[in-house]
């Protein structure tokens, strides 16, 4: 079972929801809060990273079994255009998971414009049930 992006201490600090999650993908937000933004008044590009890898592990979460967890080692953002309005809408979708690594695309959304697209390549881990043992 995936954990719930809201109890990540991280992307809860940036406000980040999850909208919805099925078998390989996920929907996630983010509202966009006065110490979001550049300087130009835009979403921060390290904002929009940081909610498509959420994002994009999230859907790989989904895809996982019990004692497995998913790390990213890699991942390419494009930006198009800047984010603007109330908030940025991720979605991600699993393209391809093997055994020990996961390839993901993420689409970064503001309104209905497309604000950015990221690839990310996720390890998978397999973690015992009591490490300390």
């Amino acid at each position: 079972m995936a954990v719930q992006i809201e109890q990540i201490p991280f992307s809860a600090h940036l406000g980040m929801q999850l909208q919805s999650s099925c078998e390989g993908r996920s929907s996630c937000t983010v509202p966009l809060r006065p110490e979001h933004l550049n300087s130009n008044g835009f979403a921060h590009g390290g904002l929009t990273f940081s909610l498509s890898d959420t994002c994009m592990g999230q859907a790989v979460a989904t895809m996982l079994a019990h004692g497995e967890r998913a790390v990213t080692v890699e991942s390419k953002m494009n930006y198009f255009r800047p984010g603007s309005g109330e908030l940025l809408r991720s979605e991600s979708e699993v393209v391809h998971r093997g055994r020990s690594l996961a390839n993901v695309e993420c689409r970064i959304w503001a309104g209905d414009r497309l604000v950015a697209t990221a690839n990310g390549t996720f390890a998978i881990l397999r973690v015992p049930d009591n490490p300390a043992a």
